[in-house]
């Protein structure tokens, strides 16, 4: 096929799309194709979800077979290394973008690019996080397929041009179906969209990410089989001798979490300085991760097997399995030991995966710890007989919701999806309290989720709050008005009115030889000399010209910009580059203009 075909056959492509698009719009109503389009989104996060973890266990099957696996194959070290490696060269060579941090990516995308994600988000993550966890990343698969799902989302709304609204729900619906398709919980994707991206709950929006997340389940369960992601039978019910329990639990969760946060963030630090140097960083990462996998093999992969044995163990033996291929194997006394290790360890070995170059989320390392955590707890309470006893298996399903709601800042997220997926929706009372207990604690610490933080000290953070939301949707580059007439300050009052005539503004500019800004002329000053012409080569511009209220940075806040209209009173105010180079004016008719636009949409059902 040559070039001419090529071009042919994309016009034939965009002809159908316009018609298509044109059609929808003439039969249908926006709400109707939202709803359709929420369904698809669904349908192929689904889709997408299945696709991640069928290509994760072939892999895995690939490299494993044939391996005993009561003995530990040294080859355990030297996967996750080289699944580091080939996701480092196929992000670096292939994508050439940066699709770490997935659900953080959405919320930039949200707060930042009018919810618009590239098309290749729709499968370089499931891709990139397939290579990492297949050859055994101590990551999880969940935050890539958040964000496969939102790019879906996104890219399907931009295809049919829909509006910035619409465009943040179908984000919001690609979010709750991919949390509902990984793990079967169709509520926990919708509050997960609440909680964490932020997307306001009016009944605009809770259909289509209801639609997005029923059918990401149905079609999950269809493709494969019915059970849980978790295998887990209760232990009892829940009792009021227990609550002191309860309450303790989520406060160590969020300790646990407060760690966790501090830690990733540590790290991340160090990775951050070699950025420049990548295999510098697979070295590190790669070695600390090996290293870690030699001595706590529980480390390998997602973790979800020593969950499931944490889950559903009923004697000592059952337990001492998760010592199995490590040196504690058969040492059942050190069993407390090594939680305690791998649970100080597993957010070290995530930071090393993601640090030396692979791909893969929190979610379920935030779940690993918190099952470690839980199991600990009970484990030091009954053998130290604190009071009551207390189920070992029912604490660690308790713990895996305390840590997420913890380390997320999304208790209501911790509740619903561990009842989900462990089906422990008998302990809806202790999950809440945990839950509660967790989130108030870390509170205390950080102020926001291990997703939004970042966004958070840049001030771009979508909130519930309109005033909020509305400025951080807004962009300084959409109200500049780089239009304008500059003058120099040696030009004469005379050469200025002829400037004045070509104007659109009542504001010129001064700017020296080197476009440096010097001052500005207001017009409406020199209304007492501007028609003597006695006076036009007596005067300068350098002696006609003013400073203003105040100038405003490229990089300010729209929060900062607001108040400093609101503190100076003027209609308009220059904004600077970083070397004091004029950019452009921004009105502050306009600026109000956009604002109340923007609000109108936040608060339309």
């Amino acid at each position: 096929m040559n070039i001419e075909d090529i071009e042919i056959t994309t016009e034939k492509e965009k002809g159908i799309r316009q018609k298509l698009v044109e059609w929808c719009k003439t039969h249908l109503t926006d709400k109707q194709f939202t709803l359709i389009l929420s369904f698809f989104v669904g349908l192929f996060a689904a889709i997408a979800a299945f696709i991640l973890h069928w290509i994760i266990k072939q892999i895995e099957l690939l490299l494993t077979e044939g391996f005993d696996k009561d003995n530990l194959n040294l080859l355990y070290l030297v996967y996750p290394v080289i699944g580091i490696y080939l996701t480092s060269l196929f992000v670096r060579h292939i994508v050439k973008d940066n699709i770490s941090h997935g659900i953080t990516r959405i919320l930039y995308a949200i707060s930042g690019n009018r919810s618009k994600l590239k098309g290749h988000n729709c499968w370089s993550s499931v891709i990139a996080s397939a290579i990492t966890i297949g050859f055994g990343g101590s990551v999880g698969a969940e935050a890539p397929i958040v964000l496969t799902g939102s790019a879906i989302g996104s890219n399907l709304g931009q295809m049919f041009k829909m509006d910035n609204k619409t465009l943040m729900l179908l984000v919001g619906c690609g979010a709750a179906a991919a949390i509902a398709g990984v793990f079967k919980a169709p509520i926990a994707g919708l509050v997960f969209t609440l909680e964490v991206l932020m997307i306001d709950l009016t009944m605009a929006s809770l259909l289509p990410i209801l639609i997005s997340g029923v059918t990401a389940t149905c079609f999950t369960y269809i493709f494969s089989n019915g059970d849980s992601l978790f295998r887990f039978h209760l232990d009892g019910t829940w009792m009021m001798e227990r609550v002191p329990a309860y309450i303790l639990l989520g406060v160590f969760g969020g300790i646990i979490s407060l760690y966790f946060i501090r830690t990733m963030n540590a790290c991340e630090g160090i990775f951050g300085r070699l950025k420049e140097r990548p295999y510098a960083r697979l070295m590190l990462g790669g070695i600390l991760l090996s290293t870690l996998i030699l001595f706590f093999p529980s480390l390998y992969g997602e973790g979800y097997s020593s969950i499931n044995i944490l889950l559903n163990g009923k004697t000592e033996a059952d337990w001492e399995t998760i010592l199995n291929n490590s040196m504690f194997a058969g040492h059942g006394n050190m069993l407390i030991l090594y939680i305690i290790m791998v649970l100080f360890t597993k957010v070290v070995a995530t930071s090393a995966t993601n640090g030396g170059g692979g791909c893969g989320g929190t979610f379920a390392p935030s779940l690993f710890m918190g099952a470690f955590g839980g199991f600990l707890f009970a484990r030091v309470w009954n053998m130290h007989g604190i009071g009551v006893y207390i189920p070992e298996k029912n604490f660690v399903m308790l713990g895996m919701a305390a840590v997420m709601a913890g380390v997320m800042h999304a208790p209501l997220t911790g509740i619903f999806l561990i009842a989900e997926i462990t089906g422990g929706y008998q302990q809806f009372i202790p999950l809440m309290i945990v839950c509660i207990c967790s989130y108030l604690t870390i509170i205390i610490f950080e102020p926001h989720g291990i997703y939004g933080m970042r966004l958070a000290r840049e001030g771009k953070l979508i909130t519930h709050h309109t005033d909020h939301a509305a400025l951080t949707l807004m962009s300084l580059d959409s109200v500049i008005d780089r239009h304008f007439t500059s003058v120099r300050p040696d030009t004469e009052l005379g050469m200025l009115i002829h400037s004045i005539s070509k104007s659109r503004t009542d504001l010129l500019p001064v700017l020296d030889k080197d476009n440096n800004f010097m001052g500005e002329i207001d017009i409406s000053k020199l209304r007492h000399i501007v028609f003597r012409t006695e006076l036009y080569h007596k005067f300068k511009v350098a002696q006609l010209m003013s400073q203003p209220p105040c100038k405003l940075g490229v990089n300010d806040s729209m929060r900062k910009i607001m108040k400093q209209f609101e503190k100076t009173n003027a209609m308009m105010l220059p904004v600077m580059d970083n070397d004091n180079r004029l950019i452009g004016y921004v009105n502050r008719i306009h600026l109000y203009g956009v604002y109340r636009q923007i609000v109108a949409d936040l608060s339309a059902e």
